[in-house]
């Protein structure tokens, strides 16, 4: 396929640098199809751009990226959603205002280019429209904002490819029904509408970093992912300060991901890895970015997280942990946002500073809430508490039932070592009693 009007291409260039130019570009050309045919179009202007970018991962590599790579993915969008609604006989009123516009390759290049800043913004809002649901928003954000087609998208999820469409079209059309329109959200709903766009950034990079289910303990391509929308929403906001907490949680946690798995993939516990295969500059901007934003912004639980994620970073080995300051700011961050993951974590923190029946006394709180009582990570955390505190019978139980309930095969291999482990320590025990006793 060729686009008249496009200026000449550069050489050929590999798959990898035009990936990176069309996620980069996606939300740009989208956001200026939205504003200009309005946010009850989002739809077809996204079903549009998803076959643009398509159009160029089939023609760039092999003719090179445009020079007005911009340019060219909205002339080509524009065109198909014209065909679209030409197409359609029940929007014949459409179809004569939309055949009748100047092609948008006849227009200077950069002609939406000072938009392109509040365009991005805006549909990051769009969405995480409260109509939706988290994994509508985090779907539509993975495929509207970061380029991913829903073939990807479904695979990093590990759901058939058919569930995901039907999952990203609810989503469209939910927008519509609601009668969002492509605006910055008001004055009043704009910090809601912000911490949903964290949290959602923020769940993307969690699955990412700790797949919960399958045979993989990160998916790489997520993280990646949250991580260039985060540092663009930050580029977006720069004043911000969960922004910035949350980019550099996110380069902090991802700086440890070499040292997270040992031979065949299996998981290495925090304490237990090798800290010099941790990236060094990943921390240095991720701390510098929190440190930063802390000395002009009230801390924010972003903030705090990251700001725990450093205290890690600065151990030069396990031992050196401060456990004090860890302590201290989980205890800060429980107050700002309570949570029972957040109770887990300051259980753990509690019991290198106190002793592990310290920690033990703060989990029993948990068994009663329903948001976490079953989770893996509970009877996870409680294990490796009595296992500290010298009660391995007991401990192995809370890891059987750890194994048990999550649906991640490293976590449930790591699991099963320590129960293993754990059997072989007791019974070695055991014999020893044995000898010790006096024969009869």
């Amino acid at each position: 396929m060729t686009t008249p009007g496009t200026p000449p291409h550069a050489a050929a260039t590999d798959m990898r640098t035009v990936e990176e130019v069309l996620r980069a570009l996606a939300p740009q050309v989208l956001g200026a199809l939205v504003r200009r045919h309005g946010a009850g179009a989002f739809g077809a202007c996204e079903d549009a751009v998803q076959e643009a970018l398509l159009a160029a991962a089939v023609q760039w590599p092999r003719e090179g990226v445009p020079e007005q790579a911009r340019g060219w993915l909205l002339t080509v969008a524009s065109r198909r959603l014209t065909d679209r609604w030409r197409s359609e006989r029940a929007r014949r009123d459409r179809e004569a205002a939309v055949a009748h516009e100047a092609p948008a390759h006849d227009a200077p290049a950069d002609a939406d280019r000072p938009a392109d800043r509040d365009d991005a913004l805006t549909l990051l809002f769009l969405c995480c429209h409260p109509a939706l649901t988290a994994s509508s928003q985090v779907a539509l954000t993975l495929r509207a904002v970061g380029g991913l087609t829903t073939a990807q998208i479904a695979r990093a999820f590990l759901v058939p490819e058919a569930t995901m469409a039907q999952r990203i079209s609810r989503a469209k059309q939910k927008i519509k029904a609601a009668g969002a329109r492509f605006a910055p959200p008001p004055p009043d709903e704009r910090d809601a509408r912000l911490r949903a766009v964290l949290h959602v950034l923020y769940l993307i990079f969690n699955e990412g970093y700790t797949a919960s289910s399958g045979p993989d303990l990160h998916r790489t391509d997520l993280t990646a992912e949250a991580i260039r929308l985060t540092r663009d929403l930050h580029r977006l906001l720069p004043g911000d300060g969960e922004a910035a907490g949350l980019l550099a949680l996110m380069l902090l946690t991802d700086a440890r991901r070499a040292a997270r798995s040992g031979p065949g993939g299996a998981l290495v516990p925090l304490t237990e890895q090798d800290r010099t295969r941790w990236d060094r500059a990943a921390i240095a901007e991720g701390t510098a970015l929190v440190t930063d934003a802390l000395t002009w912004s009230a801390p924010g639980p972003y903030q705090l997280q990251a700001a725990i994620a450093a205290v890690h970073a600065e151990a030069e080995h396990a031992d050196d942990t401060d456990w004090r300051q860890i302590l201290a700011l989980y205890r800060v961050l429980a107050h700002l946002a309570p949570n029972p993951m957040v109770t887990l974590n300051e259980a753990v923190a509690l019991a290198m500073v106190d002793g592990p029946r310290a920690g033990l006394d703060l989990l029993a709180g948990l068994d009663g809430d329903e948001r976490v009582a079953g989770h893996h990570r509970l009877a996870a955390v409680r294990a490796h508490l009595l296992e500290r505190a010298g009660d391995p019978a007991a401990a192995r139980a809370e890891y059987r039932r750890a194994a048990r309930a999550t649906t991640s095969l490293p976590e449930q291999r790591y699991l099963q070592a320590r129960i293993a482990g754990l059997a072989r320590n007791d019974g070695l025990a055991r014999n020893d009693e044995e000898r010790r006793e006096p024969t009869p």
